[in-house]
């Protein structure tokens, strides 16, 4: 758990921390570098997994059954469809928030 909270410090508020320049002018997320552009991609899709994952955990744990075992299991379409459809809507605010 240590590790994954220093993981999250470096890539998510050292990032943040540094958008005040030396001379006082504020930057942007905006990449400068074909280097800088690829690592906000890798940042950005590693939370909105992260993200995603956690949606469905919680829409698993706030409804009555086991969802996961649904699936897993009891290899129930139904239930598989219910999964992604969760896991879409949770994809697609993620995306709007990510963009704007």
């Amino acid at each position: 758990m240590k590790k994954l909270l220093s993981l999250f410090a470096l890539l998510v508020v050292s990032p943040s921390v540094r958008l005040l320049a030396a001379d006082g002018a504020v930057e942007g997320w905006h990449a400068r570098t074909f280097g800088q552009a690829v690592g906000y991609m890798v940042l950005f899709a590693l939370i909105g997994i992260l993200l995603a994952i956690a949606g469905y955990k919680l829409f698993d744990r706030c409804t009555p059954g086991d969802l996961h075992r649904e699936i897993i299991q009891e290899k129930n379409l139904a239930a598989a469809v219910i999964g992604g459809a969760i896991i879409l809507g949770v994809c697609v605010i993620v995306a709007a928030a990510m963009i704007g």
